[in-house]
This record gives structure tokens, sequence and C-alpha cells, in this order.
């Protein structure tokens, strides 16, 4: 089996984000990067399948040299192999699912995992773009992943309740929190991975389907009011703010 996991590289979520001078980026001065969380999980259920299944796992990232560490820390964590697409519009998720597909077509991969939303952009459209763009089967936003004689058995979670997706091998499947606890990298694996190389290809030329116009942050919250008095003054003082002034009742 031949699985490739698909890998953005996005800021830390404690990150503070700042507006580059162009008003269309982010400025990434003191950005610390790390891997998509959601793609974390992606990740750690290839590695579980290579274990049980004996799979071969490709990771795979869209970017700069920059994205380079995303992949040196899936190879620590044990993916055999890791390729950089270089190339631009990694903000479209059409673009990415494009570039991506154009790589994966005919190279065998029984499944392709991705989270089933970059952290930030929060999308959630590469992965069914890229199953329709490939032909193949998909399931989205899942919590269990079970693989048989090239078919796929997937829960996903539903108001109320779950819902189970079946079909045929290959498939793209997104990652959902709960699928999976991912591992830290050993030290073994570290040192694994410095020994390996990541292949570099440019990206095919692609159609953007969007772009940004404007980037900003949301203005900031005013200061916050301490009502004074006792537990009654307090209850009176929110209730009148709340006709008054949010304008509530």
């Amino acid at each position: 089996m031949k699985i490739l996991v698909a890998l953005k590289q996005v800021p830390d979520t404690e990150t503070k984000i700042k507006v580059a001078a162009d008003g269309k980026s982010l400025d990434p001065a003191d950005v610390k990067w790390i891997t998509s969380p959601y793609d974390e999980y992606a990740l750690e259920e290839a590695i579980r399948l290579k274990e049980g299944k004996g799979a071969e796992v490709v990771a795979l990232s869209v970017g700069s040299d920059a994205s380079k560490d995303v992949l040196k820390n899936a190879l620590a964590l044990g993916a055999d192999s890791a390729v950089l697409l270089k190339g631009e519009g990694q903000g479209d998720p059409y673009a990415v699912a494009q570039v991506i597909a154009a790589y994966a077509k005919d190279k065998g991969f029984d499944l392709i995992l991705c989270g089933n939303k970059g952290l930030g952009g929060d999308n959630a459209a590469m992965g069914p773009m890229l199953a329709e763009l490939l032909g193949v089967a998909q399931a989205n936003v899942i919590v269990k992943l079970e693989l048989g004689d090239g078919t796929f058995k997937a829960e996903r979670e539903i108001e109320g309740g779950s819902e189970i997706v079946e079909g045929a091998l290959p498939a793209v499947i997104t990652a959902q929190k709960g699928l999976n606890e991912p591992r830290y990298a050993s030290l073994k694996g570290i040192m694994a991975a410095k020994k390996k190389t990541i292949e570099e290809l440019d990206a095919a030329a692609v159609t953007t389907a969007a772009q940004v116009s404007a980037l900003a942050l949301p203005p900031e919250r005013p200061a916050g009011r301490l009502l004074q008095g006792d537990a009654a003054q307090q209850a009176q003082a929110l209730l009148q703010a709340l006709k008054d002034e949010a304008k509530v009742f």
C-alpha cells in the first residue's frame, strides 16, 4: 500500500499575527511555523497504517523552502520519503489541489490523507477538490478509519450522531480531531531524518480560482467595565447596560 500525506505549514496558534506592508499577506517576521494541526492527525494515521500494514508513506508539501521544516518533521515521525512542490498560490485551495493532483496522478497511491482544513484559512476545500480532480472516492472530517482489501470504511461525526462512509480505494480522506493522538518525534527518528533527502520539484502550472485582495486584523475589543456594588447592584447594573447599551431588550 502506498500512502500520500499532504501537509501544510501554518503559523503557530500562539503567534501574534501581523499584516505585511502589501496589505495582502502575513508578515513572516517573528512568526513560528508549524504543521497544521489537522494534518498531524492525517500523518499519524498514515504512520499507524505503515506500522500495521507495511504501507509506504510519502509526505508532501506545497510551498517555499520554509516548508522543508514540516517535511523534516514528517520524516522524523516515520514518513519514508518527502516531496516539496515549489510554487505560488498556497492560499488558494483549488490551486493547491491542482498542484497535488498533477503530482499524484499515475503514481499509484492507494490513499491520500490530509487534514480536513488548513489552520488559518479554514477553507475545508482542498481535500474534496483533490478527490474530484483525481476522480477517486472521498470521505471527509473523519474520526475513524478502517481499510480492507481495496476498500475503506470511515466514520464521521454529524449532529446528533455519526455517519459511516464506505468506498473503494484509491481515495482521499480528510482527518478530524479525534481520529488519533499524534506522536512526538523520537531522538532516533530525528537523527534518521537528517540522513534523508527531500525531493524538490517545481509545482505544475495551475489556474488560480481566488486571490487575496486585502487582509486586515479584526478591530480591537473595547476595554471591559467592572460593575460596582454588591451582587444585587451588579445584577441591576448589568440588566440596565444590556437594555440601554447593548439593546438586547
